[in-house]
């Protein structure tokens, strides 16, 4: 691998762009230099579809942008129709331009924002492809997402994902003790409005900027819970975002949970590793309930951290081409594991518990997994933009794609959201892992 990384979320943790690549024309002229998208940077990234919030990983790291460049001439036929095959072509520039005019003849608001417009033209040219993961970012939501990328944000403190049914976002997961928690959001609201603007068409990017916002304001959410609709006042405050909790239950039972694959997420976790072997952990739990996934790389290493020598995860590309990523061995954990996933469970989170579960080292409690076996692969383009694209599959060890199907639990366990939400906050899906890892741990006695 090189410095570029893999991701398995929808929303990518970044580094700060770079800011080459500026426009030479003016705002009646961009339709001009939109263009073709050239070349592509030499790493891939899986990415989700449930996240939530998830984030950019660049590929200014290995010092490769993507330019952008207009189309000079088109061939023709002997009929003389473009035989160019390509969708921006002399002929779609010039359409562009005529709906230009048009509008700024007879549309009757006069402010126009020409920066919106082109904008639009390029999210339309990667939204035409029906594909939910493909997404265009402008440089300034890609400095957004950077900025989430450094785990501390101003926003909600909820997990936001891909509802595949309805194709709205919907929280898939609460940061504790954030305004989401205080406000009472909870995992599976479907977020309908925001501020009483309609979200229905809207990407997973979009919904989320109309969440965020400045400190201390506050933003109003339409939610569909149980098939009812329900508003909820929530104020944004600073937010930070741990990865990784770490807890000695009884029994010598380690716990830990995992909500997201970030770059941190690898320190996070072997430090908690460390501490569950100097508390002489007899037994872990493993929670990747509502993990929207990642970073590959992350998912990777902490794999490493667990599994016996072999295959983690290998991924193919539409022309075969396959890339693996293996374990070593050498820190193979050597006592039972219990691992709880959910239907939010994506992605990376995906591909731990798939090898978990290929390799038998495992037992998977709670209920079927999202199933995102897709890869994407975000291209920095010269401007400070970005497209990602899907551009491949990936397979457990035992060469199962899990796309569209999910990993089912070895031991299925209904979350009992009425108990939890009641004053007793009962998690009946972590006391049946428990129940399940002492029946290992007695068994290995």
């Amino acid at each position: 691998m090189q410095d570029n990384e893999i991701y398995t979320t929808g929303i990518e943790p970044g580094q700060q762009p770079e800011n080459g690549g500026k426009k030479t024309q003016d705002k009646s002229g961009k339709f001009f230099w939109g263009g073709l998208f050239t070349g592509l940077i030499m790493s891939l990234l899986v990415v989700s579809s449930v996240y939530v919030v998830n984030r950019i990983q660049y590929a200014h790291k290995s010092g490769q942008t993507v330019g952008l460049h207009t189309r000079e001439e088109s061939q023709e036929n002997t009929d003389g129709e473009s035989v160019t095959g390509e969708a921006v072509n002399e002929d779609t520039v010039a359409k562009m331009k005529v709906i230009e005019n048009v509008i700024d003849t007879y549309f009757y608001k006069e402010d126009v924002d020409k920066d919106a417009m082109v904008d639009g033209i390029f999210k339309g040219m990667v939204e035409s492809l029906g594909d939910p993961y493909s997404e265009y970012y402008s440089k300034e939501e890609l400095e957004s997402l950077y900025q989430d990328s450094l785990g501390v944000y101003y926003g909600v403190g909820a997990y936001v994902s891909l509802d595949t049914t309805t194709g709205l976002a919907k929280v898939s997961g609460i940061i504790a003790d954030s305004p989401a928690e205080e406000a009472d959001l909870r995992a599976e609201d479907i977020i309908y409005k925001v501020d009483d603007v309609d979200v229905t068409g809207m990407t997973l990017q979009e919904t989320v900027s109309l969440i965020k916002g400045d400190e201390n304001t506050t933003v109003k959410l339409t939610l569909i819970r149980d098939g009812k609709e329900i508003e909820k006042e929530v104020t944004r405050r600073k937010v930070e975002s741990p990865t990784v909790k770490f807890e000695m239950l009884d029994d010598g039972m380690a716990y830990i949970q995992i909500t997201e694959f970030d770059t941190v997420t690898v320190d996070q976790f072997t430090e908690a590793m460390a501490m569950a072997r100097g508390n002489d952990m007899k037994g872990l739990i493993l929670d990747l309930r509502s993990n929207p996934g990642g970073n590959l790389s992350s998912v990777v290493s902490i794999a490493k951290q667990m599994l016996p020598k072999g295959l983690i995860v290998y991924t193919e590309d539409r022309d075969g081409n396959r890339e693996e990523y293996s374990c070593d061995g050498s820190k193979e954990l050597d006592v039972p594991m219990v691992v709880l996933v959910n239907g939010n469970s994506a992605s990376a989170s995906e591909i731990l518990a798939g090898a978990i579960k290929d390799y038998g080292i495992g037992t998977l409690v709670g209920t079927t997994t999202f199933g995102k076996g897709i890869v994407q692969r975000p291209i920095e383009l010269s401007d400070g933009s970005a497209v990602k694209l899907t551009i491949s599959s990936y397979y457990t060890p035992n060469g199962i794609n899990i796309h569209g199907i999910g990993i089912e639990p070895d031991v299925e366990c209904e979350f009992d959201s009425e108990r939890y939400y009641s004053d007793e906050a009962y998690d009946n899906q972590l006391e049946k892992a428990k129940e399940v890892l002492l029946q290992k741990m007695e068994g290995t006695n």
